[in-house]
């Protein structure tokens, strides 16, 4: 189990966790109950986890319009490796 923790702490969090963690960000941040300090420390974050975001969905679509491919009536599937995933 220690091994399982291990691991999950050392990946990139996913694009869905990253949406997460933006999410609450914003819902604190609209609040207003932030001081300006932690207000700065999270805008700061919020930024970087929405161009981390912004990245991944810009990856996925470009592999999706590499993936399928008309040529001659016939639909190719073209195989992509996306660095970091």
């Amino acid at each position: 189990m220690a091994k399982k923790d291990e691991n999950k702490e050392n990946r990139e969090p996913s694009f869905e966790e990253s949406l997460s963690e933006l999410e609450d960000i914003v819902t604190e941040l609209e609040s207003g109950d932030v001081n300006l300090q932690e207000l700065m420390e999270k805008y700061s974050r919020g930024l970087a986890l929405s161009q981390k975001c912004m990245k991944s969905l810009d990856r996925a679509e470009k592999t999706m319009d590499l993936m399928l491919k008309e040529e001659n009536d016939e639909v190719q599937e073209l195989k992509l490796s996306i660095e970091g995933e």
